[in-house]
Order: structure tokens, then sequence, then C-alpha cells
């Protein structure tokens, strides 16, 4: 395999370990207007993530730099094309990472509520607008090559915004809330877990709804691609997961629910992919104007020490969220919260 379609997938696999592991914690962050009776149940629904959300955004920091090193033509389109779309995800991540560290900090209700409103929305936005994204992605977006070399995107914001685009955006959504809510169930005991295991269910028909439907068209979007195969393949395998996690979970094996769960993020995502491969972008334009993994890539050389750098680096990574999360592994309950927490 050559070192273009090599860092094409390393890209790719560093989003989806994004996704899946992040992917929960903006379902908890939306989970908070529908779980959180009150403030101990909205701290109780924090504290299940509250040791592993920020390491679970190093995988979208460290997809980014890979993206940046391995493709710097494709990060600059991305970039530019999506610059409103990135900006308004960077202030939401922004506002829910503050909001994390600063909603304990105040005294009063009000002042919490403030914050858990910056959760929840900075949880909200960001899974719909990279669902946004990728779709079009998967779509073909108005590109062509410029004259002095690199892409121009001759769009805005509303040309993301189309129906493929859209229906992107709220199958992440309903994935991603339904991930969480099943990982509530399986961090929490009594009526918090009983409570999220019921709501993961009523979300998790309309995210198979939605996920059917979106699995579906991106099929039909692609049936002279030359990977038509494993696009069919890898929507399938989602498909097959995402009702398994619904089962799993109806069954109150909430191990199981998020293992599906899980694989149907990331075989969902590898359809995208596919549906990308082997461009990096299709040009709606003119197919002839795509951006290609070759023409886009950065030298032999740079790609050669990236390898070597990524041999040594994840494993370290790895092994060290392996820790962290076996570490915090521990059901919660509200008797752990105390009394007199914000």
């Amino acid at each position: 395999m050559e070192l273009t379609t090599l860092w094409f997938f390393i890209v790719g696999v560093l989003l989806i370990g994004y996704f899946v592991l992040d992917g929960f914690d903006f379902g908890v962050g939306m989970s908070l207007p529908f779980l959180g009776k009150d403030n101990t149940d909205r701290r109780l629904l924090i504290n299940t993530i509250g040791p592993v959300w920020d390491l679970n955004e190093t995988w979208l920091i460290v997809a980014g730099a890979s993206l940046f090193a391995a493709f710097p033509e494709w990060y600059a389109t991305m970039f530019s094309g999506f610059y409103l779309a990135l900006l308004l995800i960077l202030v939401a991540l922004i506002l829910r990472g503050v909001s994390f560290e600063y909603r304990h900090q105040g005294k009063g209700e009000k002042w919490t509520r403030w914050y858990d409103q910056f959760i929840f929305w900075g949880s909200l936005l960001p899974p719909l607008l990279w669902g946004v994204a990728f779709a079009n992605l998967a779509q073909g977006l108005p590109i062509r090559p410029m004259d002095g070399g690199g892409w121009l995107f001759e769009g805005t914001l509303l040309t993301l915004l189309n129906p493929y685009g859209l229906l992107g955006g709220i199958t992440v959504t309903l994935i991603v809330f339904t991930h969480g809510l099943v990982f509530i169930s399986l961090k929490t005991m009594g009526e918090m877990r009983e409570n999220a295991r019921k709501l993961a269910s009523k979300v998790g028909i309309a995210a198979i709804v939605a996920g059917a439907a979106f699995l579906i068209w991106t099929i039909l979007q692609h049936l002279q691609s030359e990977t038509l195969w494993a696009i069919i393949a890898c929507s399938a395998i989602a498909a097959v997961a995402l009702i398994g996690g619904w089962l799993a979970n109806f069954a109150g094996r909430e191990g199981w629910a998020f293992t599906a769960n899980a694989a149907a993020i990331v075989f969902a995502l590898l359809a995208i992919f596919m549906a990308l491969y082997p461009n990096l972008m299709h040009s709606s334009i003119d197919p002839a104007y795509s951006m290609s993994i070759e023409g886009a890539a950065s030298s032999q050389k740079t790609l050669e020490l990236m390898t070597w750098v990524a041999l040594i680096v994840m494993p370290l990574v790895l092994a060290y969220q392996a820790w962290t999360y076996w570490i915090f592994r521990k059901r919660l309950s509200r008797d752990a919260i105390p009394a007199e927490a914000h």
C-alpha cells in the first residue's frame, strides 16, 4: 500500500476514533435537559464523562494535525470552504469545555443553569455540523483547481445546507445522542440508569430510521463508484450494528449496546470514506476537478517521517487512554454526589 493511501486511512481512523469517543460525550451533554431532573442528576451526568471528555477531544487535534501534515491541500480547501461551520464548531467546543470547568465555580442556580445550557448547545451543534460536513464531502462540493495551484471552494454555508447534508447532520446527532444515553446507562445505577435506557430506546428508533435513509441515499449517489461494493458492505454492517445496539439496550445489556453503537459509527464513517476514495474531495462542478489523494499529499519524505512517528506514538496514546478508562470504570450514583456540589 502506498503511503498516500495509508495516510488517507490513518486520518480516517483518527476521525472515527474521535466520533466514537467524543460521540458519547456529546450524547451525555445533550441528555442534560431530558435526564437532569435536578442539579444532583445533572452533576451525576457530567461526572460520567468528567475524567475522559478532554482526553477524547485530543483525537480531533491529532486528526487535524495529521490532516495538515499529510494532505495540506485537503486541509486548506476544507478549512476555507467550511470556515463558518468550523468556526461554529470551535465556539461550541470552547463553550462546552469552559462550562465543564466553571459550572461549579459560581453561587446559585442561575449560574449553573447558564452553564448547563452551554453544555447542551456545545454538545448538540458539533455533531450536527460535523454530520453536515462529512455528508457534503461524500456527495461532492463545488471545487475547482486554481491556476496557481490548490483548489477553490465556490460555495457558502448555505451550499452545505442541502437536503442530503442536513440528513447527514441529523443522523450523526441522533446516533451520538443514542450512544451517549447508552453510555449513561452503562456508567450509572438506579433510576438514572433505567431512565437513560428507556430514552435510548426511543431515540434509537429515530436514529435507525434516519441512518437507514442516509446510508441508502449514499449508496444511490455512488452507484457508478469503483468502491460501491465497499460502500454497501460498510453500510450494511453499520445498519446491523445499529439495530443490534437497540435490541441489546432494550434487553438491558448496556455493554453490548455500547459496543454495537460504536461499531455502527465506525462502519457508517467507513462508508463515507469509501464513497470518497480514491479522491479526497469530489467536485460537483466537473469530476475532472476532483481532488485526488496523490494530488493533495505531502512529499514522500514527509509521509515516511510521519509514519515512523505514528508507529512510536500511537501505541502509547492508546495504552494511556485504555488505562484511563480502566481506572474510571466504576458505575456512579446520586449518593456519590456531595450535597454542596454545584
